[in-house]
């Protein structure tokens, strides 16, 4: 029996709803449907109700989740290297909260390769980040984007551009039947014919949560309240958001006669969200940064055109450069913003004039027309983005690392020494 490569994943929890843990559960739910990998993930981002490691019964022992807080520390990572013996070290998300890891990658990497899946939003290249970038064997890059800006920061390390994927047996085209017998169960019987609008991401200030009600509000006002509905899929009372509620109240859309905003604040599994996405006839996502914006790419999926801002991932999903598959608003101001550990980086402003003539544009297209982009819109996913390439571009990398670098004992390719020229 061939021995199983196994994999130590740091990353927001596998079974947590957001970006980072859904394509972390993806990759890892590909993987071991092969028979060829087990897979031991540090589990953070979110609090916790019990911190008990975690077997899904299903994957027979090759897949153990341990919840942790924040993404990990050095001594769990030093406790698991020694003890499980992992072959490869895969982690993901921003690098602002990694830099305690690549802090010990001389400890790590001289046992096992560091396969990082790097996510960034947007440029000025981020040279700030080159002393993370080589500290890794291999980088993975979520987008062109981001691929680009690896490779022009530190053309020396060693990356692959694997974007994310969805499920298409979930993520798919429902029919005509389904659809109207799905809005007459979700919608009440004087929002069954509106134009619906739908937006579907975390209530947070680069997402522009509060700009999109109060533009949204004065989109209204220009083609009648009875025309359009917006269904906003999040949490109106995230700490890192607004207050949508005050919003909604202060906007006079909180009339469930007239139901021109519903918010929905469950957390559902992905068949139901399928569901919506067919039901809508637009997704909007206008955030001034997004890595990838995986809602917009479930959309695509199911057949539904999107409007979204032109940064980072949207607008590799809205476009391949010749056909669109919605409305890209370009940015009209690109405000260079920082911290203390991120010195740089641009926001892509939109303007409200040019938001509300997307919507517009939206609407006021024929169905057919609607349907059209919906197509060449799931054509686009199918080809760039589904999920059988996803799962086979991590199967390849992973078997090349494992097989061309080695672990432990046949460990190759590291030395935690380098030769530089003193002038």
């Amino acid at each position: 029996m061939t021995k199983k490569i196994k994999i130590l994943t740091l990353s927001d929890h596998p079974l947590s709803p957001s970006g980072v843990g859904t394509q972390t559960r993806y990759m890892i739910e590909g993987l071991l449907a092969t028979k060829n990998y087990q897979f031991y993930s540090i589990g953070g981002a979110i609090k916790h109700e019990s911190y008990e490691p975690q077997a899904p019964p299903e994957y027979d022992g090759d897949w153990v989740i341990q919840p942790t807080d924040g993404y990990g520390d050095q001594n769990k990572v030093r406790e698991l290297l020694h003890r499980w013996k992992p072959d490869i070290l895969w982690f993901m998300t921003d690098p602002r909260f990694y830099p305690w890891l690549w802090d010990m990658e001389n400890e790590v990497r001289r046992h096992v390769p560091m396969v990082y899946y790097h996510v960034w939003d947007n440029y000025p290249y981020p040279h700030f980040n080159r002393h993370f970038y080589i500290s890794n064997d291999i980088i993975a890059t979520i987008s062109k984007v981001t691929d680009d800006i690896v490779k022009t920061v530190a053309p020396e390390v060693e990356s692959h551009y694997i974007p994310h994927a969805v499920p298409d047996e979930i993520f798919k085209k429902q029919t005509r039947e389904e659809i109207v017998k799905y809005k007459k169960e979700a919608l009440p019987e004087q929002a069954q014919d509106k134009f619906i609008f739908f937006w579907n991401n975390r209530n947070a200030k680069r997402k522009q949560s509060g700009t999109v009600l109060w533009w949204f509000n004065e989109f209204l006002h220009e083609v009648g309240h009875d025309k359009a509905m917006l269904i906003m899929h999040t949490d109106p009372k995230d700490p890192h958001g607004q207050d949508l509620q005050a919003i909604i109240n202060e906007l006079g859309l909180a009339d469930p006669s007239s139901m021109n905003v519903l918010l929905s604040v469950q957390k559902y599994p992905s068949e139901i969200l399928a569901n919506i996405y067919n039901m809508a006839d637009c997704t909007i996502n206008i955030a001034d940064a997004e890595g990838f914006g995986l809602a917009t790419l479930e959309s695509l999926a199911c057949g539904t055109p999107i409007v979204v801002s032109m940064t980072g991932g949207l607008q590799e999903q809205v476009t391949d450069g010749e056909k669109w598959f919605g409305v890209g608003i370009e940015p009209a101001s690109k405000v260079v913003i920082g911290s203390q550990d991120v010195p740089w980086i641009y926001e892509d402003r939109t303007a409200k004039r040019d938001f509300i003539d997307a919507l517009k544009k939206m609407l006021n297209m024929s169905k057919e027309e609607r349907e059209q982009l919906g197509e060449l819109g799931m054509e686009h996913v199918a080809k760039n983005y589904n999920f059988k390439n996803y799962t086979k571009s991590w199967d390849i990398l992973l078997r090349d690392v494992h097989e061309r670098l080695g672990s432990w004992e046949n460990r190759k390719g590291y030395e935690s020494w380098t030769f530089e020229e003193m002038g």
